[in-house]
């Protein structure tokens, strides 16, 4: 079963300023570490760079939008048993004084600690206004973030993509945009917020990312309004990914000139291509009634499951190569640029 609510109050209540506390928070354990895309490269075996990726078990190198995942799926990461999406995001790599690259691993945030991998999801209601939020429908996906960014100014057209250096599990302040400069004592905590407006009528759009938008002003936090042109409010649907990079925390291993030494597996040094992938895949209409029941942390509208249950799901690579060792070059020949 999900945690109770007190083991987590300080931390939510510091990470989300919304006037009602309503939203959910669960863990989904590591599905697989796989070169595939199914939304910037359907039908590719191998796509550019590497990914990992939770939720269901029906992830694979095209899905089908007419086919929701919860129809194929026979398990499912995540301790709410009715979610049978998936979510990815790019992998995060040492580089050595060398040039070898060593794949940092993820660790279960607080409260998960069991999890094998995988991220924390959130979905957060718009608590403010008569309309209600309105949960992703079948075949709805999206993008947020742009693996080609490289400058701070590029990143801020995505308001809330960022990182925590770690001090402890419970950090939760002094968030950047690019890669922390010094080692961080509990890891590197990636944040991936996608926009809360929907233009009402596409599931998807050709970039993965124009029927979707941010509130016209501040953030969905802040309570900001959605735009004419994407009146619908939606989930706020945000990932913690802790990147375990403590075995890397020694000074000496870093490069000669003191910079940071962790890049993304799509050749990102900065951090400020930080992007994430999500297919809707929840079972009927599970999802809408946890919104509309403004359920916080547990809810009992929804089925569950122990971790233990979600690290027994997994997949086996379809793109077969080695992610373990110490790599000459990062998978798929991806080459590290600035620009």
């Amino acid at each position: 079963m999900l945690p109770t609510i007190p083991t987590f109050l300080i931390t939510i209540t510091t990470l989300f300023a919304l006037p009602a506390t309503s939203l959910l928070r669960f863990s989904c354990s590591q599905l697989v570490v796989e070169r595939l895309d199914p939304l910037v490269n359907p039908g590719v075996s191998g796509s550019p760079h590497l990914h990992q990726i939770i939720g269901g078990n029906a992830f694979n190198i095209s899905m089908d939008p007419s086919i929701s995942p919860s129809d194929k799926a026979s398990c499912t990461t995540c301790t709410f048993a009715e979610d049978f999406s998936n979510y990815w995001t790019a992998v995060m790599f040492f580089k050595a004084k060398n040039g070898t690259f060593k794949r940092i691993p993820i660790k279960g945030n607080v409260g998960f600690e069991q999890s094998q991998g995988g991220m924390t999801v959130y979905y957060s209601p718009q608590t403010k206004g008569a309309k209600g939020t309105t949960a992703f429908k079948k075949g709805f996906r999206m993008i947020v973030g742009n693996p080609t960014y490289r400058t701070e100014a590029q990143a801020k057209q995505f308001r809330q993509l960022t990182y925590t250096c770690l001090q402890n599990a419970n950090t939760r302040s002094g968030e950047t945009l690019d890669f922390p400069k010094k080692p961080c004592p509990a890891g590197i905590m990636a944040n991936v917020r996608f926009p809360t407006c929907w233009d009402g009528q596409n599931l998807d759009s050709p970039d993965h990312m124009s029927h979707v938008a941010y509130p016209t002003t501040g953030t969905f936090e802040s309570g900001g309004p959605c735009p004419s042109t994407h009146p619908v409010q939606i989930p706020q649907l945000f990932y913690e990914v802790i990147w375990d990079t403590t075995k890397f925390n020694d000074k000496a291993l870093w490069p000669a000139d003191g910079s940071q030494p962790f890049v993304w597996s799509f050749g990102d040094p900065t951090g400020y291509g930080n992007h994430g992938d999500y297919v809707f895949g929840w079972k009927g209409d599970a999802l809408q009634k946890a919104m509309d029941a403004n359920c916080n942390i547990n809810c009992p509208q929804l089925k569950t499951q122990s971790i233990t249950t979600g690290n027994q799901c997994s997949q086996k690579q379809i793109v077969n190569e080695d992610l373990d060792g110490w790599l000459t070059e990062l998978p798929g020949g991806m080459r590290v640029t600035i620009k």
